[in-house]
C-alpha cells in the first residue's frame, strides 16, 4: 500500500486576487531548492485515522498555527511520483507566515559524521499567485490548485 499524506491549502483574496500559501520543506537536502519543491501543508497518516483530521493535525504540527476551521472544500487526491498518495482540502483563512513555527527532525548531518543535527520541518511559507505556487509546488500537488480555482470560480 503506498504512502498516503493529507494536507491543507490555504487561500485568501487580495485585492480581488486569489493568492495560496505554500510551504517549503527545511533541512539540508532543500536549502536550495525552489521550483517544483515547495508542498501544501501536509504529512503522513494511518490507514484508521480520518484523512481530513489528519490534515488539520499537520498543518498546526508545521505551521505551529490551528487549522482554520472551515468550511472545507475537497480537493481529492493526487499521486506524486515517489507513489505517495496526498488527499487535500482547501480553506479559505488568513495566516501571517512571519509566525509559522514548525516542528523539527533530526537526521545525521553531515552525512556520516555521527553528528545528529535538528532541522525544522516546513522552514518557510509563503502566499503566492496561483501561477507561482503551481510552478513552486511538486509537480503533481500542482492539480490541487487547478482543482481549487474550478471549486470557487462559480461561487465568485
Amino acid at each position: 500500500m503506498p504512502l498516503r499524506s493529507a494536507g491543507l491549502l490555504l487561500y485568501r483574496y487580495r485585492e480581488a486576487a486569489i493568492e495560496l500559501l505554500i510551504a517549503h520543506p527545511g533541512g539540508p537536502y532543500w536549502r536550495n531548492k525552489d521550483e517544483g519543491a515547495w508542498s501544501i501543508p501536509k504529512g503522513e497518516y494511518a490507514g484508521d485515522e480520518d484523512p481530513l483530521a489528519a490534515a488539520q493535525r499537520e498543518f498546526a504540527e508545521e505551521l505551529g498555527h490551528p487549522a482554520p476551521p472551515g468550511p472545507y472544500v475537497e480537493l481529492d487526491a493526487v499521486r506524486q511520483k515517489s507513489g505517495k498518495v496526498v488527499v487535500a482540502w482547501a480553506v479559505e483563512a488568513d495566516l501571517d507566515v512571519t509566525t509559522i513555527a514548525s516542528n523539527t527532525f533530526e537526521i545525521e548531518w553531515p552525512p556520516r559524521s555521527g553528528r545528529t543535527q535538528e532541522f525544522p520541518e516546513v522552514d518557510r511559507a509563503e502566499w503566492c499567485a496561483p501561477s507561482l505556487a503551481r510552478h513552486r509546488l511538486v509537480s503533481a500537488q500542482s492539480e490541487f490548485v487547478d482543482r481549487l480555482l474550478a471549486a470557487i470560480e462559480p461561487h465568485r
